[in-house]
């Protein structure tokens, strides 16, 4: 069966009885239909149920086409530790209309190792990412408001503004336009475009938040531009920070599903980790902390890119410390980055798999970097041979690394019963010694040259003109010491998404900077990645249909 007909086929539990066994009050749930709920800020402050809750950081290898089931390993991970009578809750971010529709497809998961209901989750769910397009959008209105205003103007310099507009869809056309348009009485034409709203500053404020009063302050630490007369302008200038927070008022609460196995889910904000910060929210996390024995969670494409940002953003922020990282690898994406072609993926090759497996290697020296314990869980496919599974499993024992063959996708929690016992006697042993790559304090170039050389294998970092230009206006405006969140290509360690496996001796090109002051961190933006994706030729949505009772077809 196909992703939609397991889901629809499983019978769901209401989630007053999933939110009763975390221990949550059924007056207190804002309930969304039988099977969403969101929960109250309240519980994340609560005293931790059980005495030391233990947190488990998913990551992958670099991602191919094929495909490497991040995130359904880590809902298999969450069921198969209940399976052994660990209470865990699994955490993940909420899918963006923006894959939904073009070439990726959902984010729920797959097979027996799905998030529930499938089909809300994947489309518009509680309205969250619409909030944040609405907030984000709103202080762009004020903006360009403001120009036009005569009596209330702040002087903004509209060649300065930086704040673009977002919509939840891929659309290439829409990354540089002109606005204003039309004569005196439909504003001042200027050059401006449209993000992603993944990649909304917005959503990273709502994904790094603690609470209402932080989400409100961060708010007001959007950096917009300059005056004529070269002064900062903030969101909280125009008084802006207030209407946006209240736009966000219900999506800051995080929401509660289920997984296939009726295991407690906290799905919770959608930044994407190439363009953006990669990891569900703050808040979502603390929640489970809170309420569970194991919090299983999962950041965004590979470990250079969503989970660095985890452990250099989130945790600094948060004050969180992985008890164990689980990296996600597969045959047939380690054949990928030997040199196998996509076409040819399903046909056993040793030869390609010994050259892409310094892939893997490179992704677990990069996890104990931050002083933390590498698993592998090897997704198993049904093309594998037993002997490549073997090999890569060899491979990893050989360098003192556990490693579990996994079936989550056709097993569910059963096909990682090995793999949550491996994270349990790991998270147990391990002791603290979490440290972040780099100081805050160091200088922009140098946390981006540390992440560079360090996470991706490069020699060394250039910067564009206009990146030198953006770095002096960071040091003007006093931001040089935000964290750095790196914009680059899911598939190469390099900035370059042609060289595969593990590139040397290569050099990491930074295009510009882009500041987010509110979210605490800086955007060096390399190669020719874009904050506004393009549909693929061939879009998924042409596949997505539904009949005349409202049941839905094509859905991935």
């Amino acid at each position: 069966m196909t992703d939609l007909e397991i889901a629809k086929a499983i019978k769901m539990r209401p989630v007053t009885e999933v939110a009763a066994g975390l221990g949550i009050e059924a007056d207190d749930l804002e309930l969304y239909g039988k099977y969403k709920a969101k929960v109250p800020l309240s519980y994340k402050s609560r005293k931790p149920k059980y005495g030391n809750p233990k947190l488990a950081l998913v990551s992958a290898i670099s991602p191919t086409p094929a495909g490497e089931g991040k995130t359904t390993v880590s809902i298999g991970l969450s069921q198969a530790l209940n399976r052994i009578n660990r209470q865990a809750t699994v955490v993940l971010r909420e899918p963006s209309l923006g894959p939904v529709f073009g070439i990726k497809g959902g984010a729920t998961g797959g097979g027996y190792s799905q998030v529930l209901p499938m089909e809300d989750i994947n489309l518009h769910f509680t309205g969250d990412f619409a909030a944040v397009e609405k907030a984000h959008n709103l202080l762009a209105a004020l903006i360009d408001n403001n120009l036009q205003s005569r009596n209330r103007s702040l002087n903004l310099d509209p060649r300065t503004i930086s704040w673009k507009r977002v919509m939840d869809l891929n659309d290439r056309s829409l990354r540089k336009i002109v606005a204003g348009l039309g004569g005196t009485a439909s504003g001042v034409p200027r050059e401006t475009g449209f993000d992603i709203t993944a990649a909304s500053e917005v959503m990273a404020i709502l994904c790094l938040s603690d609470d209402i009063r932080d989400l409100k302050k961060r708010l007001g630490n959007i950096f917009i531009g300059y005056t004529f007369d070269r002064k900062p302008v903030y969101a909280r200038d125009l008084s802006a920070h207030g209407a946006m927070a209240v736009l966000l008022k219900d999506a800051v609460k995080p929401n509660l599903v289920q997984t296939a196995e009726g295991t407690p889910a906290f799905v919770h904000g959608g930044p994407f980790a190439n363009i953006a910060q990669g990891t569900n929210t703050i808040i979502a996390t603390e929640t489970s902390l809170a309420l569970s024995e194991y919090t299983v969670t999962e950041a965004g494409f590979g470990f250079d890119l969503g989970a660095e940002k985890f452990l250099d953003i989130k945790c600094r922020i948060a004050g969180l410390e992985p008890n164990v990282v689980v990296l996600v690898a597969t045959v047939r994406a380690l054949k990928y980055h030997g040199g196998v072609s996509l076409g040819d993926l399903k046909k056993p090759d040793l030869n390609a798999l010994g050259k892409g497996i310094v892939n893997l290697q490179k992704h677990v020296e990069n996890i104990r970097l931050f002083n933390l314990a590498p698993v592998v869980a090897i997704n198993r496919f049904a093309t594998d041979s037993p002997e490549e599974l073997d090999f890569i499993r060899d491979y990893c024992l050989s360098a003192g690394v556990p490693a579990s063959i996994v079936d989550v996708w056709g097993q569910g929690g059963a096909g990682a019963v090995e793999l949550a016992e491996i994270v349990v006697e790991k998270a147990a042993s391990r002791s603290s010694g979490f440290k972040p790559l780099y100081e805050l304090d160091d200088s922009v170039e140098n946390k981006i040259k540390t992440i560079a050389r360090k996470i991706y294998g490069a020699e060394a970092v250039d910067y564009t003109a206009k990146a030198k230009a953006n770095l002096r206006r960071i040091y003007d405006l006093g931001l040089e010491n935000l964290a750095v969140c790196m914009a680059k290509t899911q598939k190469s360690l390099s900035d370059n998404p042609e060289l595969l496996g593990r590139p040397k001796d290569f050099i990491i090109t930074v295009r510009e900077i882009e500041i987010a002051a509110g979210a605490g961190f800086l955007i060096p933006i390399t190669g020719d990645i874009m904050r506004m994706p393009g549909l693929p030729e061939e879009p998924a949505s042409e596949h997505i249909d539904m009949d005349d009772d409202g049941n839905i077809t094509g859905l991935f």
